[in-house]
């Protein structure tokens, strides 16, 4: 795959790569009254994932599958539904972690930037480097605030004045005023929700294309959860990020467009997981299609 946002090419992978790729309004979950997301003047989506006939199994009993929508740059996209609805399982196809776990396999076509993902000439190493992950719990290394930003950076061979590196990762994470006396200090010693985005400045350092956040404020208090959606509404001004959510709250806060998940009883007793619905936020929160998405986002079922 070309890279059509870098000038700079890769000569560390030459034969495998992939590319790089209203006003406010007032939403109603179940009885709560929220505050719409900052909203941005409408304009055309340009997908960077399209999804279709996704299906993912791990020993031959399939998770999820039937799974089709699109990412489109610089939105933030969330996905919603039940515990057990392959939620998870679908975000870590988006930059192949599913590779790395015995016996998954993972079918139908995910195209990024226009290529098959999973083609027989791309590299899934090159992918994650551009599809960063952000996971459930804060996993900072234990090691400084600024090795901590600075690891995969050296690990790409990166170049570029590494301090300039880390200040930047740190800003983009809005984490730099609050650590930049103590950037040589355990990253251990900070707070829950300064680590989550010590893990997010950590991700940005690498320069990806998307952010895979996988439940990231479910361990965190309320203030820290304020400050991470504030943070993804600012990333969103740079970055398309992909967000796993219990928080109906959150998605109606900070998502452009909302794929609801359930989980279907098969006639052989399996339970698998299906999209049911995919659409604006808005749309999905005050005007859905499906009487299934109406339950769950006003908390009759879920």
């Amino acid at each position: 795959m070309t890279d059509p946002h870098r000038q700079q090419e890769d000569d560390r992978s030459p034969e495998r790569s992939v590319p790089r790729g209203p006003a406010e309004t007032s939403l109603d979950v179940g009885s709560a009254t929220l505050e719409g997301k900052r909203s941005r003047p409408a304009k055309a989506r340009e997908p960077i994932f399209e999804l279709s006939g996704v299906e993912v199994a791990y020993s031959g009993k399939v998770a999820v599958r039937d799974i089709g929508f699109d990412v489109a740059m610089k939105e933030i996209t969330a996905l919603i539904g039940p515990s057990g609805c392959g939620k998870s399982t679908l975000l870590r196809c988006l930059n192949r972690m599913n590779d790395l776990v015995p016996g998954a396999t993972v079918a139908g076509t995910i195209n990024y930037h226009g290529q098959d993902l999973y083609g027989s000439t791309v590299d899934p190493v090159e992918v994650r480097k551009r599809i960063g992950m952000v996971f459930q719990k804060p996993n900072p290394f234990p090691k400084s605030i600024y090795d901590n930003i600075a690891f995969g950076p050296r690990v790409l061979g990166m170049k570029g004045d590494m301090d300039e590196i880390v200040e930047r990762a740190l800003r983009r994470g809005a984490l730099w005023d609050e650590v930049k006396d103590r950037l040589k200090t355990n990253a251990f010693g900070m707070s829950g929700g300064q680590q989550q985005r010590l893990c997010i400045a950590r991700t940005l350092a690498t320069d990806p294309d998307v952010i895979l956040m996988d439940e990231p404020c479910s361990a965190l208090d309320p203030i820290s959860t304020g400050k991470i959606e504030d943070l993804m509404l600012e990333l969103r001004e740079r970055y398309s990020i992909v967000i796993v959510t219990h928080n109906m709250q959150q998605a109606a806060r900070v998502s452009d467009m909302t794929a609801f998940f359930t989980v279907q009883l098969e006639e052989d007793g399996h339970r698998t997981g299906r999209m049911v619905e995919f659409d604006e936020t808005q749309t999905i929160f005050t005007n859905p299609n499906d009487e299934r998405t109406e339950a769950y986002v006003t908390g009759k079922v879920g």
